[in-house]
């Protein structure tokens, strides 16, 4: 089967899908999105997603024309529609087509988007082996806990890492860090971890949520504050929380080792105790 797209009560094949010039997600990044993962063809923790589905349009004013039971509904029925051993789902709603001008439409006509796509995870090896990242400067807006459609300044930050050889650019704002640029960001230090607090500076992930739950479950102190950046060098181990990146171990940054220079027991273990959810 094709991917499928879902675009305003309609399925049809992803290639087919279309959307107006004038719709002020294309004009103005002016929409939010989700994206859910599955794990044995169930979407995982899509409440949790829809939450935060919610606050982001919440915050924009964005009115979203699909209930909770309703996008249920989307979803297992695009999942239906395909035979991929996993898939990788997209949610995006954003204010519509309008005549192109900054404040709202008088009257918007919300489009709402889903496409389902096959998930290919990451490899064995990448997750045993860990990966690298370098730091940048944190430019983007200072509303980086709405997930919007505007990820440019994250485009810029992941092509930069591509071109370094990376995995994963880390964001630094006034010598604090912040999050990666598709991740969030968890570092251990005297075998506490170490994580930038929820609020406007990042993008509060469900798997670092759920990830944190699971470390103080093994006992572990977490202080949610912002990391200075000379800590991520300092740290015994750096690791990545997202939907697709799951638990992913750094091992280097900037060229430099990250403790050992291999993934170490915190991060393997919080590895293991997150695969407990997903099976």
């Amino acid at each position: 089967m094709p991917d499928i797209a879902y675009v305003n009560g309609r399925f049809l094949p992803l290639a087919e899908a279309v959307i107006s010039i004038e719709d002020r997600g294309f004009q103005f990044g002016d929409g939010v999105y989700e994206v859910v993962r599955t794990y044995n063809n169930h979407p995982f923790q899509l409440p949790a997603h829809l939450d935060r589905l919610e606050r982001s349009a919440t915050a924009l004013k964005l009115p979203v024309p699909v209930s909770r039971v309703e996008w249920g509904e989307v979803v297992a029925k695009a999942l239906s529609q395909t035979s991929y051993p996993e898939s990788k789902i997209y949610i995006q709603v954003t204010r519509g087509p309008a005549p192109r001008d900054h404040q709202f439409p008088a009257d918007p006509r919300p489009t709402v988007v889903l496409t389902v796509r096959e998930m290919r995870p990451l490899a064995d090896t990448i997750r045993v082996n860990g990966v690298e990242a370098i730091t940048m400067d944190d430019l983007r807006w200072g509303r980086c806990d709405i997930k919007s459609v505007n990820l440019l300044a994250n485009v810029l930050a992941r092509q930069r890492a591509k071109e370094a050889g990376v995995f994963e650019a880390i964001f630094v704002r006034n010598g604090r860090v912040t999050e990666g640029s598709v991740s969030n960001v968890l570092l251990v230090r005297d075998r506490q971890l170490m994580t930038a607090p929820e609020g406007p500076d990042i993008l509060s992930g469900v798997t670092r949520s759920l990830v944190i739950d699971l470390a103080r479950r093994e006992g572990l102190k977490v202080m949610e504050q912002h990391p200075l950046q000379e800590d991520l060098h300092a740290a015994s181990e750096v690791f990545l929380t997202g939907t697709t990146v799951e638990v992913l171990p750094v091992v280097r940054i900037d060229g430099k080792p990250v403790g050992s220079g291999v993934p170490g027991p915190i991060s393997r273990v919080l590895t293991s105790r997150f695969e407990t959810l997903t099976t």
